[in-house]
């Protein structure tokens, strides 16, 4: 429908305009079209992964979208580390008139690395909509992956929520600076699973993900301990951002070979499941900490963990290493 590097371009550029609306803003509705502007076209990030998957060569298409996810996953964590420090420097607004600059430079950079990419499609958006759901209906390997996916970042987004809560709380009283250097530990564990695209190109990918899975379950116990030991919960983020980030990789790899000539398509349906995932889990754990503390979340945490692997074991990796 559109040429993609025009698409990528004209959203990183509306998106640096969203954050310009919020630094400027004298009012919350202003704020609030702020903010809604910029999430609205961020999902520019999720063009970039497909567009890069067709571009790599099949024998390195999964490593290519590791080291992508890997970058964005990384954007995430440090985003908190840099937003700490900036709002300690020069208050929140500061943020956001920083950020809006980069995504321009971004832009900028973007437009003169992209080829010109015509989509070949020939379907409206009303028949590529319908294409999506038609997807999920007759593709079972979809339909689990992105199950995965929705129950992984539902895990990330419950420990990331409640985990400023818990570290601005005695014992540990930190700052928002010094709570965002927190974010070092989940950038360093998203680096760490950036070689699962590759099993994945091997034909690995179910040996990654029940590994993946087993690791999240027991990342929580480390997490637990986070309460009293500041090390314990650098390892449980360590182990939780690795693992989440690695089943998400390898989730993607498997998925684009369904149906390589719709990977925008697959990743527009993967992706909403997996920010439902995201949203569902800050729920979630905003709840959990308000009735159980820290034990709460830990306890919401695991049990949907424990669900994800449950759910993987029980026969939906058996098709998948069969196929």
């Amino acid at each position: 429908m559109f040429e993609r590097r025009r698409l990528i371009v004209s959203m990183t550029l509306l998106a640096a305009g969203g954050m310009l609306i919020t630094a400027s803003s004298q009012s919350l509705a202003m704020m609030i079209l702020g903010t809604a502007l910029t999430g609205l076209f961020s999902v520019v990030a999720q063009i970039l992964v497909p567009l890069a998957a067709t571009l790599a060569s099949p024998d390195k298409r999964g490593k290519v979208v590791g080291t992508i996810m890997s970058g964005l996953l990384l954007g995430i964590l440090l985003a908190r580390t840099v937003a700490g420090l900036l709002a300690n420097l020069g208050g929140w607004r500061t943020v956001f008139w920083v950020a809006s600059v980069l995504m321009a430079l971004m832009a900028l950079a973007l437009w003169r690395g992209l080829p010109q990419m015509k989509s070949e499609t020939h379907l409206n958006y009303p028949q590529l909509l319908g294409s999506v759901f038609s997807m999920f209906i007759s593709d079972k390997i979809l339909r689990t992956r992105a199950l995965l996916g929705c129950l992984t970042f539902a895990n990330f987004s419950i420990l990331w929520t409640s985990m400023a809560f818990l570290l601005a709380a005695p014992p540990f009283n930190y700052s928002d600076g010094v709570i965002g250097l927190f974010g070092l530990a989940g950038a360093a564990g998203a680096l760490g699973a950036r070689p699962a695209g590759g099993f994945a190109d091997k034909g690995k990918s179910h040996h990654t993900t029940t590994f993946g899975l087993l690791l999240l379950l027991l990342s929580w116990l480390a997490i637990w301990f986070g309460h009293t030991s500041v090390l314990a919960l650098i390892i449980g983020i360590l182990v939780l951002d690795l693992t989440v980030q690695g089943v998400h990789i390898t989730n993607q790899t498997v998925i684009y070979r369904i149906h390589p000539d719709a990977r925008n398509r697959l990743t527009a349906g993967y992706m909403t499941s997996y920010f439902i995932g995201g949203a569902a889990g800050s729920l979630i754990s905003a709840s959990a900490w308000q009735h159980g503390g820290w034990a709460g979340v830990c306890l919401a945490g695991a049990t949907i963990a424990l669900v994800n692997l449950l759910v993987w074991w029980r026969g939906f990796h058996r098709q998948e290493a069969a196929n």
